[in-house]
C-alpha cells in the first residue's frame, strides 16, 4: 500500500511601504498586518513580510487578493502606498517585491519560478555583492539561468564550497528560512510630549488615560499580561520623578491599567507642576493564557470587556485612531515596545 502525503505550499508577500514612518507609526503597521496573520515579519525601516498560508482558509480569498487587501488596509488607514511581491518563499518574495513598481504587486507562483529566475541579473539575488558578480561574470556568468546551468564542481572552484552551494540553492529559488515574528518585548512603553509646559490637572488625566490604554491596546494585540506599572513625568526643567505600582493581578484591560496610572499621578500631586512629558511602562509582562484572572459576580465587569473587545476589533479593521477612550489623549501619543536590559 502506498501512502500519499502532501505538502501544504507556502504563500509569502514581502510589502514595500513607500512612506518614511516613524518607530511609532511602523509599529501600527505591524499591529495592522496582524489583523490578516499572526504570521508577520518586521523588515525595517520600511518592508514587512507576512505567511499567508494560514490566513487563506479563513478569509476565503486567493493570495494574490490576501495582498490586495493588506494593500488597501494600508492606503485607507494610514495613507501608505505600497508595492508587493508574492511567493512561496520569503528570498522569491522579497525579488518580486524588488521588480513590482511602486502600487503593483508580483506573483511568482511556485511553478513558474525557475522560468522567472532564468533571465534575472545574477546580482538579482541576495548575497551577490559587486566582487561575487565580478568574478562570475569574468567566466560570463551575468544570470541567476547561467548559474544554475553552470556544473556545481566549477562554482566551487570559482568561489569555494560553501559560498557555490548556498549561490545555487538561491539560484533555484530554494529558501527554507520561516516569517518569523520579532521576539516579545521584555516591556511596552507609551509616551507622550506636549506642545507646551502645562499647568492644567484635567490635561494632565487625560494625557496618562490615554497612555494607559494605548498600552492596553498593545498588550491585547500581543495576548500579554502585564504585572507592574510605572509612570514618569518630566517637567519644564527637564527634571523627572518616576512612581511604579505592582498591579493586583497581571492584566490587559485598560480601564484597571488606567486606575493605577492615575493613581500614581495623584500621589505626585502636581497641582502647580509645568509638566511637558510623559511615560508609562508597563512590565512584568507573562502570556495572557498561562496569566490567573480574579473571578467577578459584577456584569459590568464582563460588559466593559465586551465592549473593549469589540473596540479592538473596530481598531484592526479601521485604524488605530477609529475608537478613543472619552477624555483620552490624541493621537500623538507613540507606542515603543523595548528589549529591556
Amino acid at each position: 500500500m502506498t501512502v500519499k502525503t502532501t505538502t501544504r505550499r507556502r504563500h509569502i508577500a514581502h510589502l514595500y511601504l513607500h512612506a518614511a514612518l516613524s518607530e511609532g507609526q511602523y509599529d501600527d503597521v505591524i499591529e495592522l498586518m496582524h489583523g490578516i496573520t499572526p504570521h508577520v515579519q518586521a523588515v525595517p525601516p520600511d518592508a514587512v513580510q507576512l505567511d499567508l498560508t494560514s490566513a487563506l482558509r479563513y478569509f476565503g480569498l486567493s493570495p494574490y487578493d490576501m495582498v490586495q487587501l493588506a494593500k488597501i488596509r494600508l492606503k485607507a488607514l494610514y495613507g501608505i502606498d505600497s508595492s508587493a511581491g508574492l511567493a512561496g518563499n520569503r528570498m522569491l518574495a522579497a525579488m518580486a517585491a524588488d521588480a513590482s513598481a511602486p502600487g503593483e504587486t508580483t506573483w511568482v507562483p511556485a511553478e513558474q519560478a525557475a522560468a522567472w529566475l532564468h533571465p534575472r541579473p545574477v546580482t538579482a539575488l541576495p548575497g551577490v555583492g559587486r566582487t561575487t558578480a565580478s568574478a562570475l561574470g569574468r567566466y560570463g556568468l551575468h544570470t541567476i539561468g547561467q548559474v544554475v546551468d553552470v556544473p556545481p564542481a566549477t562554482l566551487q572552484r570559482l568561489l569555494g564550497a560553501g559560498q557555490a552551494r548556498l549561490l545555487t540553492e538561491r539560484a533555484r529559488g530554494h529558501d527554507p528560512r520561516p516569517v518569523t515574528p520579532t521576539e516579545p518585548a521584555a516591556y511596552l512603553t507609551a509616551d507622550l510630549a506636549l506642545d507646551r509646559d502645562c499647568l492644567d490637572p484635567a490635561l494632565h488625566h487625560r494625557s496618562v488615560l490615554g497612555l494607559a490604554d494605548r498600552i492596553g491596546q498593545r498588550l491585547r494585540g500581543d495576548r500579554r499580561v502585564a504585572g507592574r506599572i510605572t509612570l514618569t513625568v518630566r517637567y519644564a526643567d527637564r527634571s523627572t520623578t518616576t512612581r511604579m505600582r505592582t498591579l493586583p493581578e497581571p492584566t490587559d484591560h485598560s480601564p484597571a491599567l488606567a486606575a493605577t496610572a492615575l493613581d500614581l499621578l495623584a500621589s505626585l500631586g502636581l497641582q502647580r507642576a509645568r509638566v511637558r512629558a510623559f511615560t508609562i511602562r508597563a512590565d512584568a509582562l507573562l502570556p495572557a493564557s498561562g496569566a490567573y484572572r480574579q473571578l467577578s459576580l459584577d456584569p459590568r465587569d464582563a460588559r466593559a470587556r465586551a465592549a473593549e473587545a469589540a473596540a479592538d476589533r473596530a481598531r484592526r479593521r479601521f485604524g488605530a485612531q477609529a475608537v478613543r477612550p472619552a477624555g483620552g489623549v490624541g493621537p500623538g501619543a507613540r507606542m515603543t515596545p523595548r528589549a529591556g536590559r
